[in-house]
């Protein structure tokens, strides 16, 4: 989500009319509220830069990830030619093909619902074969 200026300094300006109105209240003096609100006012603006490039930073972070997982994965062979970590592959192949299967719908964002007809099982051996393939993969990782 991108920085909104205009409604951080709305909640700022809130705040500081707030503090102003304690400040008064407990005997406040005119050089020292003024002061304390400039004081506030710079560091408002430097945090504001830096939420600013944070953000811009966040969105270019987000489109090169993005960039990143538009990897062509559409078959299981593809799966295992993208793994790089020697021991996840050597594990990934001990398990059936058909779970790799599931495997690879469900990376591609498929619900266990829409896989099961695909791969011809229930929904609940789905479910039991992604559970075997996480315990597996709980011991290496």
């Amino acid at each position: 989500m991108a920085y909104n200026n205009g409604r951080e300094n709305r909640k700022w300006l809130i705040w500081k009319e707030a503090e102003e109105k304690i400040l008064w209240e407990h005997g406040g003096d005119e050089t020292t509220t003024p002061q304390i609100r400039t004081d506030d006012r710079a560091d408002f603006n430097s945090n504001r830069r830096f939420y600013h490039w944070i953000s811009e930073f966040g969105e270019y972070l987000e489109g090169m990830a993005d960039k990143e997982r538009h990897t062509d994965v559409k078959t299981v062979a593809d799966l295992l030619d993208e793994i790089e970590d020697e021991t996840l592959c050597r594990t990934l192949l001990t398990v059936g093909r058909r779970t790799l299967q599931i495997f690879l719908l469900k990376m591609q964002g498929y619900s266990i619902k829409e896989i099961a007809p695909l791969v011809g099982l229930t929904t609940g051996a789905i479910y039991a074969r992604l559970d075997h393939l996480r315990k597996k993969l709980r011991k290496i990782l």
